[in-house]
């Protein structure tokens, strides 16, 4: 009996091993999500500067799902973003150049400048396009999904959507063909608990959100979103049970929005210490620099770096051309 005891002490122990996450994994999640938090506030300081075209929706609070998943997926594996997609964008890896440079109409963006924040698209990161429409890409992300599916290349396809999309037709239809077909394809909530400025306790009679998925018979798991070591671990799992072939994920991410639905939104909706207390208590910087031990001082020395590199990147943006009216029609498809 002894013995036994002691060797699943001895098996618990190599699974907790198992599920550690690297030393240079953590780091580089830490850099990911300070890197964003810098880029999004930045991109708000050129919004007021009237530099940047057109609106934007910043990911403030949010970090911690762009980065866990971005470190979680392949390189060929697929994203899928909303128009609040600038975080999943950096995280995949396209520069703070071609960013900034698209949400400042420049040729230097990604869609040389005629796409803007709302539509950032980067095929050569995985980033299949971020959509202003609500719910219009989870059917073609569940498309993009059978298209791995059929080829047998092992990707998956990941699609972003807040909590207001679950009440849109296209969700549904989505996630229903997904289970149907078994298709490598993970559906993420990022739940921020509004849709724009209506409260979830408003726009949904369900409490629980992970049950819409449940009603197609798809597999559902619930993450803390402002953990970043929380959503990278889920994340692998979701990933590994899609990539064998064993279906479809919901993922049902509960994460924070620090500032308003766009910038410039007085989110009278909202009482104003409520923000103000998520700063406080829900920052997932914040969460995962006490956890590593970070000190102030290397905290300020990695702020100092990351704040170098976006100010250059600002620079080589601002200095970008317009597109020339000559190319108008060059790479549109109408």
């Amino acid at each position: 009996m002894e013995e036994v005891s002691k060797m699943s002490v001895t098996q618990a122990a190599h699974a907790a091993q198992n599920q550690a996450i690297p030393e240079a994994t953590r780091l580089r999640l830490f850099q990911l999500q300070v890197e964003i938090r810098h880029t999004e506030k930045r991109a708000y300081d050129l919004f007021l500067q009237n530099l940047v075209k057109g609106t934007s929706h910043l990911a403030l609070g949010q970090e911690a799902v762009a980065a866990g998943f971005a470190a979680a997926m392949n390189e060929d594996d697929y994203t899928f973003c909303t128009y609040r997609g600038h975080h999943h964008t950096l995280a995949r890896g396209a520069s703070m150049q071609a960013v900034l440079g698209e949400l400042m109409g420049r040729q230097c963006g990604l869609m040389k400048g005629k796409g803007g924040s709302m539509h950032l698209t980067s095929v050569a990161h995985g980033v299949m396009g971020s959509y202003a429409i609500v719910g219009a890409h989870l059917p073609i992300a569940a498309g993009a999904a059978w298209s791995a599916q059929y080829r047998g290349t092992q990707q998956v396809a990941v699609a972003f959507f807040g909590d207001g999309a679950t009440n849109i037709g296209t969700f549904h239809e989505a996630l229903n063909l997904a289970q149907l077909w078994n298709l490598p394809a993970l559906f993420v909530l990022e739940d921020n608990k509004w849709a724009e400025s209506t409260p979830e306790r408003q726009h949904s009679p369900i409490r629980d959100l992970s049950e819409r998925a449940k009603a197609f018979g798809m597999k559902a798991v619930k993450v803390d979103g402002q953990d970043v070591e929380a959503v990278y671990k889920a994340t692998r799992q979701a990933l590994d049970h899609a990539r064998s072939g064993k279906g479809p994920v919901f993922m049902h991410v509960d994460t924070v929005r620090f500032s308003g639905h766009y910038i410039g939104d007085p989110q009278v909706y909202r009482p104003k210490e409520e923000a103000r207390d998520l700063r406080a208590t829900r920052d997932p910087i914040e969460i995962l620099r006490e956890r590593l031990g970070v000190t102030s001082d290397e905290l300020e020395e990695i702020d100092s770096e990351v704040t170098e590199i976006v100010e250059a990147s600002v620079e080589f943006a601002k200095n970008g051309t317009d597109p020339a009216p000559e190319d108008a029609l060059k790479n549109v498809y109408a």
